[in-house]
């Protein structure tokens, strides 16, 4: 049997990822509650990390041990891949070790390959194109806070990377609106947008993209990969500085959330983020519950 893939938030239809979305809002009751769920014991994931990363290590790694099972590190020092070894050859090998894997890279193709070789369910935990884990965790908090997003309108504000992308993919699946505010170089990818045409609008101007919405959001200005980019980022991106200013201009209940890490000062200020209207250290935090019923639906399923 063909394994199920989380690519992109498309490799699930919304029903799923509604069922998701409750399931992970159960599982993060459960652990508070102390109610065991080991239902993945004797299950390994193994994680393959070339781009760094705090959260995303330490979610799905508390996640696997909460769930009973086990998770194996492997950074490009630690295995062939850092040596040569081809993307299809490891896929094959480690795919017939682990029951899951979680691949955090540079290039979208790199895991694309990975996958079209793997035995077992690969996830993507950060590619150049798409981060749709932060995405699952990011639904799963607004849901908590203000009930369903359908029908609401979300701001993004910044660059037009895999975070925007993503949140493109989000607006199809979830069926919200969302206005990208980006300099227009840094517009995101014409075709994901394109595929979103009903759900998405585009400009430069961030006044206009946080009327009336319900959840405000933005990331970095030089994502892993741009650093040496960041000067030039910085002037380019100061006009989209998500502050008090920019969110008085948001439905008065609207939230804030960024992925973290985040540039007090940059992106956002210190009185946005620390504040009332802010859900990051949530958002944060839900990445593991999100990621457990994510992993459950994954591995689980493949043994179906």
């Amino acid at each position: 049997m063909t394994p199920r893939h989380f690519l992109s938030l498309l490799d699930f239809s919304s029903a799923e990822l509604k069922q998701m979305l409750q399931r992970g809002i159960e599982l993060k009751h459960w652990q508070k509650q102390g109610i065991p769920h080991e239902f993945l014991k004797n299950k390994v994931l193994g994680m393959i990390f070339e781009k760094s990363s705090t959260r995303t290590r330490v979610s799905f790694e508390s996640a696997m041990t909460h769930c009973g099972g086990n998770s194996i590190f492997l950074s490009p020092r630690d295995s062939q891949l850092g040596r040569g070894e081809s993307v299809p050859d490891m896929a094959r090998v480690l795919s017939r070790m682990v029951d899951c894997v979680m691949i955090r890279t540079y290039q979208q193709g790199t895991l694309d390959t990975f996958a079209a070789h793997s035995q077992v369910p690969v996830i993507n935990a950060l590619t150049d194109q798409f981060h749709p884990c932060q995405l699952i965790a990011d639904m799963q908090t607004f849901y908590e806070h203000r009930g369903s997003i359908q029908g609401k309108t979300v701001a993004w504000i910044g660059d037009g990377f895999n975070m925007c992308n993503s949140y493109i993919n989000a607006a199809r699946q979830y069926d919200f609106q969302l206005k990208i505010a980006a300099p227009k170089a840094q517009y995101p990818d014409p075709a994901i947008v394109e595929s979103a045409s009903s759900h998405v609008e585009l400009s430069d101007d961030p006044q206009w993209a946080v009327q009336g919405a319900h959840l405000v959001v933005t990331d970095v200005w030089a994502s892993m990969g741009h650093e040496e980019e960041q000067a030039k980022r910085r002037a380019l991106f100061a006009p989209y500085q998500v502050n008090a200013e920019l969110m008085a201009q948001a439905h008065a209940d609207a939230l804030f959330m960024h992925c973290l890490p985040a540039h007090r000062g940059e992106e956002v200020t210190a009185e946005v983020i620390d504040g009332v209207q802010s859900v990051v250290w949530d958002e944060a935090e839900n990445r593991l519950h999100a990621q457990k019923a994510l992993l459950e639906f994954l591995i689980l399923s493949a043994q179906d």
